[in-house]
């Protein structure tokens, strides 16, 4: 078998990767993913003032926080037109065909490394208990998949904020990749810091037949590692986990089943495809972090009581956010609350409970079932403990810090028990997360 017999066996792809031409302004061009800071909109203001007047990812993004905004019709034509003006006007380099391995090192002084290629959305399925190569690792919110659609659908390019998990103890795919491209000379694609603090980015061109046949080679070793025996003597491979971009991903495979249903006779579209970045669960820069929550509008009192009662947990009034912060980061069992009382007193507030699982897939249900009862606050998910003890220190906002995820049992979770609940964990904090930097073509 070759190797490409072998990616399309795996759900692997290889494509034709945009990046900027030489001379491009990296730092401006390159923007984090449009899922972070939904509650601050400072930040993106001072992300649009970098890139202002300047070519930038994210003038073909829609950010979140812009989500619900009434001038949404608006900014989807202007991102259709920056796209088709870029591909147009010579922004892009040519094309690369083949994969490019990356190292981004973070400002926290971690460097992660990652594989970016394309998949098969034939391979992945989002849906509970799957046996798709390529699997969801949280719930999918079905009502967020039409809006992005409307972005997808039509965009004449793609650039991926989606990070798939990959479980290779033997670090093949994405380390040894590396390794060897460096080794043989491989062309370095980009070197730039990143906006806002965030870090660095180095990337090389993986292309050629001796990194493609170790690629192949590293894809069959995961998929032996990887194969399950089912109740019914058949066998399945759980290949890859997505570990960001969930709702995006799912998003790319309703666009391309809407397209097949459209276009019944054709099997081969550059919408079948998306682009990604796989990651090494085994990375020691790939840190897990939990998705915390912010309601506004709430009880917080009632709330602490209810969570409380529900996880036969205990209350404990701490006497401040480093203090809280500190007992919820060594715990994987303990909540956080972060809030002002009615007398506009700042308090930080910790629930000790016993959870013998994830705490996140026992506390969003009661939490559900709290809203269904007292009232429908608005709810909000939050990467970063800083940015909870922000909202937190407003006048209706409580701050929820969840406990760290252990990863050591991650695939084999998934694969027994199913998809965890929305918004469970995050890799790394929010500055840390996929930033905006190579492109593909979704038309013909």
């Amino acid at each position: 078998m070759n190797y490409k017999e072998t990616f399309a066996q795996y759900g692997v792809n290889l494509t034709q990767i945009l990046l900027p031409k030489k001379g491009t302004d990296l730092k401006s061009w390159a923007v984090i993913a449009c899922d972070q800071y939904t509650q601050n909109r400072e930040y993106w203001k001072k992300v649009a003032d970098q890139a202002e007047g300047k070519p930038s990812t994210l003038h073909c993004i829609l950010p979140e926080v812009y989500l619900e905004d009434n001038d949404r019709a608006e900014r989807l034509s202007s991102i259709r037109s920056n796209m088709q003006k870029y591909l147009a006007e010579g922004v892009f380099a040519e094309p690369l065909e083949g994969m490019v391995y990356l190292e981004r090192q973070t400002a926290y002084g971690r460097t992660r490394k990652g594989l970016i290629t394309a998949i098969d959305l034939e391979t992945y399925e989002w849906r509970p208990y799957s046996k798709a190569l390529i699997r969801a690792t949280e719930q999918t919110i079905e009502s967020r998949i039409p809006p992005r659609m409307e972005i997808r659908r039509g965009a004449p390019l793609e650039s991926p904020h989606i990070m798939l998990l990959v479980n290779d103890p033997n670090r093949g795919l994405i380390e040894e990749t590396g390794k060897l491209a460096k080794e043989t000379g491989a062309e370095v694609v980009y070197d730039t810091d990143l906006m806002l603090d965030s870090g660095h980015s180095k990337a090389w061109a993986i292309k050629g037949d001796k990194l493609f046949d170790h690629v192949a080679k590293s894809l069959e070793k995961i998929a032996e590692h990887n194969t399950e025996n089912n109740t019914d003597g058949s066998k399945t491979t759980f290949m890859f986990a997505v570990g960001d971009g969930n709702h995006s991903l799912a998003t790319a495979k309703a666009v391309w089943n809407e397209y097949k249903s459209q276009h019944p006779n054709v099997s081969e579209h550059p919408l079948r495809y998306a682009l990604v970045e796989i990651v090494n669960i085994y990375d020691e820069g790939l840190t897990f972090e939990p998705i915390h929550r912010v309601l506004f509008g709430s009880l917080p009192e009632m709330l602490i009581r209810y969570v409380a009662a529900e996880l036969t947990g205990t209350i404990y009034n701490l006497k401040s956010a480093e203090e809280l912060d500190a007992e919820i980061k060594k715990s994987q069992e303990a909540i956080g609350f972060v809030y002002k009382d009615e007398n506009g007193v700042q308090k930080y507030v910790m629930i000790d409970a016993i959870c013998p699982d994830l705490m996140v897939s026992y506390f969003q249900p009661i939490v559900d079932t709290f809203l269904s009862i007292f009232g429908d606050a608005e709810i909000d998910f939050i990467h970063g403990s800083d940015e909870v003890f922000r909202l937190g220190s407003t006048d209706n906002g409580i701050g929820i810090l969840l406990p760290p995820i252990s990863k050591d049992s991650f695939f084999t979770t998934i694969s027994a028990c199913g998809v965890l609940p929305r918004k469970s964990f995050s890799m790394g904090e929010a500055s840390e997360k996929r930033f905006y930097m190579e492109c593909r073509k979704l038309t013909d």
